[in-house]
């Protein structure tokens, strides 16, 4: 009798939830197809017709990663008619997904140098912008290990570098502070540089805050769509995409490993742009304090080394290599490449919990020779400004290149600011770390904050409904884990995938077999039962 209440009972609760949720995703899809359309695909209103029948942009952004949505953002303070194009089917898809998650101090960098400037920009403009954008993020202080005495020149030569770069805080501890500070690095160092102002950042969370401001503030966002050439016209470019052609007065080329070729179709000055594989290893959240700031190697005989660092969601990233290579679409994960980085990390710590690993992944850095950002109007192609070579420290710089971009285009092509700039935005709510009180305001609002999709993260399916309607929403399963963290704890989606696929055609009105995991080829499911297998 008691197990026929009970089951009563949660038959009740599942009707109810699911009524709720149907009423809810009507009315809500009512206005959100029609405003995701806009800001997705372009209304194309207001715009005058070219010659060829086309309609004339101010600026065109090629590329959707978090340095062409800081110039996004940027841009969208000002009266311009922005349009971003994106080849895969969401923001932060590129080298963007796949890296450190650190917010460099900037001792590192050439005194100088655009590197440098836009490096102790980004750090500075980092934690208000968390705050305004509701990103998470974290000033956890950094450390540089010295393992030999005969070592000690370079430690000091990159104090004297930060300094010049004004790093503030910046100092030469021992041994002893060190291992006061970090009892689980090795013993087998001699000092370290402290950098009190590095920090930790959600690297998703930084991109997706910007393109999301950047979209309630007008800009026009439009993926699945692949820039085949650009062509220069009177007055602007015309560019030839997988969806069509358009024309643009100016364009911002911040396409990543791709720079080099969109700036050889318009330049006679080339650039070869090197894609330089990382490959990283994540850590369980049960040993997420094994460190508390980013623990860097000095350059020795072992060659650069890798980093340890906690990160800002409670996991221990170690990583990453570097090999130059050519593909670049190849982020394979290789054997050869995790055991030389599980080698050299436990340099820097040689008791961290390698079996503890519940993740692996590789990223591409844009690699220019010459080994500095690229941020300047193209010689002999009006209106055409590079963003390129945008490598480490480039996550850390993307808010202060975001900010000297639109200084650039305003020198070229200058427009007012707009009365009513958007300067905050409010993230997902976080249930997992929500107090007792907030949750139970978030239920009474939705019960659907109450059904835990996914166990190891504990997200909700109120917040992965939040993660497909909002401006910008998710429409792939790595959209929903990029926004929410559902599928990134230690089971890896292995038991919550299905569900999200089930949320994601109900609210996007589709059939399951139509969601995918990133975009075009990347189908989750096959066919129903045996019929299409």
């Amino acid at each position: 009798m008691i197990l026929e209440k009970t089951e009563y009972k949660n038959r009740r609760r599942e009707a109810g939830l699911f009524l709720y949720s149907f009423f809810v995703s009507f009315r809500a899809q009512q206005n959100w197809k029609q405003k995701r359309n806009v800001q997705r695909f372009g209304s194309g209103s207001g715009r005058k017709l070219t010659e060829g029948g086309y309609n004339m942009r101010d600026i065109v952004i090629i590329g959707a990663g978090v340095t062409g949505s800081a110039v996004a953002r940027e841009l969208s303070r000002y009266q311009y008619d922005v349009l971003v194009v994106e080849a895969n089917s969401d923001v932060c898809e590129g080298t963007s997904k796949a890296n450190s998650g650190i917010v460099h101090a900037g001792f590192d960098t050439e005194p100088g140098s655009m590197m440098a400037k836009m490096n102790i920009r980004g750090n500075e403009m980092m934690e208000q912008l968390s705050k305004d954008l509701d990103f998470p993020f974290k000033r956890n202080g950094s450390l540089v290990l010295c393992f030999d005495e005969k070592d000690m020149d370079k430690l000091v030569y990159l104090l004297e570098k930060g300094q010049k770069n004004g790093v503030p805080g910046l100092r030469i501890i021992t041994k002893e502070e060190v291992k006061e500070m970090e009892p689980n690095v090795t013993d087998d160092m001699v000092a370290a540089l402290y950098a009190p102002t590095g920090g930790i950042v959600c690297p998703f969370g930084l991109n997706i805050a910007m393109a999301e401001n950047a979209c309630e503030n007008g800009v026009e966002f439009q993926f699945d769509t692949e820039v085949q050439n650009i062509i220069p016209i009177e007055g602007g470019y015309r560019l030839e995409t997988s969806r069509g052609d358009m024309e643009t007065k100016m364009v911002i080329n911040a396409a990543g490993v791709y720079a080099d070729k969109f700036h050889n179709m318009v330049s006679e000055d080339k650039i070869e742009i090197i894609p330089r594989k990382g490959e990283y290893c994540l850590m369980d959240k049960k040993v997420g304090d094994f460190v508390k700031s980013t623990i860097f190697q000095l350059p020795t005989k072992y060659g650069k080394g890798v980093l340890v660092t906690p990160t800002v969601h409670g996991n221990l990233l170690a990583g990453p290599t570097a090999v130059d290579i050519e593909d670049k679409e190849n982020t394979q994960t290789t054997a050869e490449g995790l055991e030389e980085l599980l080698t050299k990390v436990k340099v820097s710590a040689p008791n961290i919990p390698t079996r503890q690993v519940i993740t692996s992944f590789t990223g591409l850095r844009a690699h220019w020779t010459g080994h500095e950002f690229i941020i300047k109007e193209v010689e002999g192609a009006p209106g055409f400004i590079d963003v390129a070579g945008i490598e480490s420290p480039g996550l850390t710089s993307s808010p202060a290149i975001g900010e000297y971009v639109a200084e650039l285009v305003r020198g070229i092509y200058p427009k007012e600011k707009k009365v009513h700039f958007k300067a905050t935005r409010k993230g997902i709510p976080n249930v997992a770390e929500a107090s007792f009180e907030e949750r139970q305001e978030l239920i009474r609002q939705n019960p659907a904050y109450a059904n835990v999709i996914c166990r190891c993260e504990v997200v909700t399916e109120g917040e992965i409904m939040d993660a497909i309607h909002r401006p910008l929403g998710a429409t792939t399963l790595d959209g929903i884990k990029r926004r929410t963290r559902a599928g990134m704890g230690r089971c890896q989606a292995g038991f919550c995938a299905p569900k999200q696929v089930e949320i994601l055609a109900r609210e996007l009105g589709k059939d399951v077999s139509e969601i995918t995991k990133s975009g075009e080829g990347s189908a989750f499911l096959t066919g129903y039962d045996k019929e299409d297998i």
